[in-house]
């Protein structure tokens, strides 16, 4: 994994930056299974991200990180919509239906999107790179085909375009004007949380009662670690290694997802799950190994 790290940056901050999105975003999908016990999808991810990223934005402003520029606040803004309003977004509503280990593996996909939309500024996938994304997308296609995935398409369409905006906000993030450091993490999650929010005032969600302790648990859990941690982590990697090995966490999520989903939430893996989980890993494992070495986008 070293041989992919840029020179900028710390390699030791980059390896725990990586380790905190592995195993930390891999317990997320999990929570927000459990947030959904008490909260409505939209208004839980918007509360999630503007409580996360205001804490945060007043954090640094307090210890005298300059406001963004116009320029900065709309860059930091395109990202936090495809990323959190469009990716988390598509995630959260998916997960009414389906469970948190086959949300998961559908987002695994991820990477495989991202060296796709690579090519919108002239890296195109390279051949091993294509073979890696024929296998992940055919892996997606056996997730399909049975299990929840086939009784509720709807959550599996928005789970796929979930994966795309994200995918697609990680290699646009390359190539806009975006705040310094932390700042970054703060707008976005601010811009994504607002979005959210709208799209709960519009879709009419409502709190049927009081949320119990396992749901507001759950959804502290995600601002402090799914946020502040885990997305703050990830923006910084976007900004010092490739999208294809910052999104690598895509490949060990599943596994801890699914694994969390059957001893906390009794979870069963369908026979269509258990054939697509080395199928999109796999295709996932041959895109990282096929970017090495190759220049940034």
């Amino acid at each position: 994994m070293v041989g992919y790290l840029k020179e900028k940056g710390s390699r030791y901050s980059i390896i725990l930056a990586l380790l905190s999105l592995y195993f930390v975003w891999g317990s997320t999908y999990l929570a927000i299974r459990i947030a959904l016990e008490g909260f409505p999808p939209f208004l839980m991810a918007g509360l999630r991200y503007v409580v996360a990223g205001g804490c945060l934005y007043l954090f640094l402003r307090i210890t005298g990180v300059p406001v963004p520029t116009v320029k900065e606040w709309k860059g930091a803004s395109a990202v936090g919509a495809f990323l959190l309003f469009g990716g988390n977004g598509g995630v959260v509503f998916a997960e009414q239906w389906v469970a948190s280990g086959v949300a998961a593996l559908v987002i695994a996909a991820t990477p495989l999107w991202t060296v796709l939309f690579a090519g919108i500024w002239r890296r195109w996938p390279s051949p091993s790179e294509w073979v890696g994304i024929a296998l992940g997308l055919a892996g997606v296609a056996v997730l399909n085909m049975g299990g929840e995935l086939k009784t509720y398409p709807v959550g599996a369409i928005a789970l796929i375009f979930a994966a795309m905006f994200w995918a697609f906000g990680s290699a646009w993030s390359r190539h806009l004007p975006l705040p310094q450091g932390m700042m970054a993490s703060a707008v976005e999650m601010l811009a994504g949380g607002v979005l959210l929010l709208l799209a709960s005032m519009v879709t009419g969600e409502r709190v049927g009662s009081q949320p119990g302790f396992k749901a507001v648990g759950a959804l502290v859990y995600l601002i402090i670690f799914g946020s502040l941690v885990g997305f703050s982590s990830y923006v910084y990697l976007l900004r010092r290694v490739r999208p294809s090995l910052a999104t690598s966490y895509a490949y060990v999520n599943p596994l801890i997802a699914v694994l969390l989903g059957v001893v906390f939430a009794g979870e069963k893996i369908a026979f269509f799950e258990i054939i697509a989980v080395p199928v999109i890993l796999g295709g996932v494992v041959i895109v990282i190994l096929g970017n090495k070495g190759r220049p940034g986008p």
